[in-house]
């Protein structure tokens, strides 16, 4: 209905048909309320440059088949000298033509903070968080005391756990479920220490600070780890498996990273944003 009322001139559909799934119920009816309209818009998905590996056979042919039928343009949210959708989609050799990579999207970089910190802890969401802030709490205890920290447990994360983690934090380290200014205190930080997900390391790459990377690899999830290990052959980052992270293990890996050179240039596109724009822009327009 919604769609029938705006007659957009381009609809984009996040993920699907690499991911949302679950959603097939109302979005195949869209895709084939679109794909009849008079005029017909462009049709695009929306997706990360790094996909998640399908283990149950037939599905990357599901997905292909998908493209093929319904959409115009697979947006690909990436440089390509960084990864290839098809090094993790081994099928998108298929739509080859309708493939257009963006760049990264990430927000631009901010002012450095004022208040600075040599070492801040981010763990996304804070869901999937638990044995990183465990972990890192350990790790403030081990290190110089002079070390500041700052520690972003997210929102997610269980009050039983933030709790813990408060109680348990040396004078040097601050605990926050959540800051605005994340991106600012990134960019005046000495090392970052997170996760792997798509949007924090579009923060750490901006900032450009020292990077200790921490996957999030449980229930056979891949996406982080084959960011990660990209990100450490390009000198960009220092790899932490999440299968056997303890106190001991993350205050060695901070201490090497505070202790060698300083990261290697991010030669990435991170202006995804404004490329997607001006892409659609162009596209809706040549349709015309």
């Amino acid at each position: 209905d919604t769609f029938r009322e705006t007659a957009p001139d381009i609809l984009i559909i996040e993920a699907f048909p690499f991911g949302r799934r679950q959603m097939r119920f109302e979005l195949l009816p869209l895709l084939d309320a679109a794909a009849a309209a008079t005029p017909r818009p462009l049709i695009a998905t929306s997706v990360r440059d790094i996909l998640q590996e399908r283990t149950k056979p037939g599905r990357n042919e599901e997905s292909a088949a998908l493209v093929a039928r319904y959409f115009d343009r697979v947006l690909v949210h990436g440089d390509p000298r960084f990864v290839r959708i098809e090094e993790t989609f081994p099928l998108a050799g298929g739509f080859a033509e309708k493939i257009v990579y963006t760049g990264l999207v990430s927000a631009p970089r901010p002012a450095p903070s004022p208040e600075r910190f040599d070492i801040v802890v981010s763990a996304g969401g804070g869901a999937a968080g638990r044995d990183l802030v465990a972990a890192a709490v350990d790790a403030s205890r081990l290190l110089d005391p002079a070390l500041s920290w700052c520690l972003v447990t997210g929102p997610n994360l269980a009050q039983a756990e933030f709790d813990a983690a408060l109680a348990r934090a040396p004078g040097n380290l601050s605990v926050h479920r959540f800051r605005r200014d994340f991106g600012a205190l990134l960019a005046a930080a000495g090392l970052s220490v997170s996760q792997a997900g798509y949007n924090t390391v579009c923060d750490v790459l901006q900032a450009g600070c020292r990077s200790v990377l921490v996957p999030f690899a449980s229930g056979g999830e891949t996406e982080q780890t084959v960011r990660a290990e990209r990100l450490a052959a390009r000198g960009l980052a220092h790899v932490v498996p999440e299968e056997g992270l303890t106190g001991a293990v993350l205050a060695k890996a901070i201490e090497g990273a505070l202790a060698g050179a300083p990261p290697a240039t991010a030669d990435l596109r991170l202006d995804g944003a404004r490329q997607t724009a001006s892409l659609l822009q162009n596209l809706a327009q040549r349709r015309r």
